[in-house]
């Protein structure tokens, strides 16, 4: 069963493009990844989702309920954490998410004793107010606000901004536990790395429209590097024409370039030049997109 489920999704904001034929499949107790650089449209197609806006063409359900017309019946299965948070200043913690509670037709007790659990989880102190809290424990805020009804679908826009690396790994923590009691997953992100940890697939979007859709083995499998090298001598730009090398850039004795290949061809080059000094990196995310978006234009 799909969870999710678009066919040709658009939003246009009058002339400007949001989102264009997105065609998006999330099956049931999936982690599914939804990554693209910031403006790809990932917010849009969320909002769109959740009917915070209207498509401006084309089809999406949840649950097999069309998202313009059930949108009050999805929500209460719903759990939606936005990336960036805003909240009443002067409530406490606890009534705010009180308040957040009584929308949802479950039990208040238990979702109150899910408030409590969390908020143990993750260190946050229920009777601060929320003008208190720093931008991290105001997205821990949110984190709880978005699971404490236990909801069957978790959808998650940039979730970690702000969030330490300890909390982050607990956060990640708990969404592997919610997913394994059945609770199904969307990912989104422009972080590679985050989605590489969680996720079974991912979409990558570019301009609006979704180009690929992989499994996470394969693009671990596929997964590109910064190489930086120091020569002894100015280096031949020829030397670096192998498949996979793109990026490159030469100056002076130093190499830049980003390669995405098999281990060996890489070594094979590398291991005729007269290298002081090598370094091998995880490139950024423009850097990744970049280069696989040239790979998809060229096919």
């Amino acid at each position: 069963m799909n969870v999710i489920e678009t066919t040709k999704l658009t939003k246009y904001y009058g002339k400007s493009r949001g989102i264009v034929d997105v065609d998006m499949s999330v099956t049931e107790g999936e982690i599914y990844g939804f990554i693209g650089p910031n403006g790809a449209g990932k917010s849009t197609t969320i909002r769109t989702l959740l009917g915070l806006i209207h498509p401006t063409s084309g089809s999406a359900t949840i649950f097999g309920k069309d998202v313009t017309t059930s949108g009050p019946e999805i929500r209460e299965e719903v759990g939606y954490l936005p990336s960036e948070v805003f909240y009443y200043d002067d409530m406490r913690v606890i009534d705010l998410l009180r308040y957040s509670a009584s929308f949802y037709k479950k039990d208040h007790k238990a979702i109150e004793r899910r408030i409590k659990h969390l908020s143990e989880l993750f260190d946050l102190d229920l009777k601060k107010k929320i003008d208190d809290l720093s931008y991290g424990n105001k997205k821990k805020v949110g984190i709880i606000q978005g699971l404490a009804h236990e909801p069957k679908l978790i959808i998650l826009d940039e979730p970690t901004g702000g969030l330490d690396p300890l909390i982050q790994q607990q956060f990640f923590h708990l969404l592997k536990e919610e997913n394994e009691k059945g609770a199904t997953i969307l990912f989104s992100s422009h972080i590679l790395s985050e989605v590489q940890k969680l996720c079974d697939r991912v979409a990558i979007i570019k301009d609006g429209s979704i180009i690929k859709v992989e499994q996470i083995k394969t693009l671990l499998e596929n997964s590109t590097k910064r190489f930086k090298l120091e020569l002894v001598n100015t280096p031949d730009a020829s030397a670096f024409a192998i498949e996979g090398v793109s990026d490159l850039a030469l100056v002076n004795h130093s190499v830049s370039f980003l390669y995405r290949g098999r281990v060996n061809e890489i070594t094979k080059m590398l291991a005729g030049q007269d290298l002081i000094d090598f370094l091998v990196e995880e490139p950024d995310l423009e850097e990744i997109f970049m280069h696989y978006y040239q790979k998809e234009d060229v096919q």
